[in-house]
């Protein structure tokens, strides 16, 4: 058996419906749409959602909440992968990404209070959570803002 010479199976494949050929075959003329009509026209079909008129579900469905176009976004790190750096070195946006803690900063980096810190070290970052604040003065480290 070679590739070539496969063939479907006698009967599995049908002819194509070709329309509009000519009233002599059968499907001439109105090519199968029938007389008038959305469903006859040229370029016809409906958008997705549409409901014949009927006011649209997405429409119907009352709108709720609210988006903060202000809000900002902050890369987060937690307490205990501090622990990587070296102690009393300086912490900042370039330290934590050289480490691979931030990849990105959006409006900032954020430290937050998960885990324990056993180096004393001073941060230079934007934000600092109420708890990893506690934890890092406790660890004598220090924090100066940007």
């Amino acid at each position: 058996m070679k590739l070539g010479t496969l063939k479907p199976p006698r009967g599995s494949k049908s002819k194509e419906k070709r329309v509009g050929r000519g009233i002599g075959s059968g499907h001439g003329k109105t090519a199968c749409r029938g007389t008038k009509g959305q469903r006859s026209r040229s370029g016809r079909g409906i958008p997705p959602g549409f409901e014949g008129g009927q006011m649209p579900l997405q429409r119907r469905i009352p709108k709720r909440g609210f988006t903060n176009i202000f809000k900002k976004k902050f890369a987060l790190v937690n307490v205990k992968d501090l622990n990587r750096f070296e102690a009393n070195s300086i912490v900042d946006v370039e330290a934590l990404q050289k480490a691979g803690l931030v990849k990105k900063v959006h409006d900032g980096v954020k430290i937050l209070g998960k885990g324990e810190v056993t180096v004393p070290l001073t941060l230079r970052v934007h934000r600092v959570s109420k708890g990893a604040a506690e934890k890092i003065v406790a660890a004598e480290g220090k924090i100066e803002g940007l």
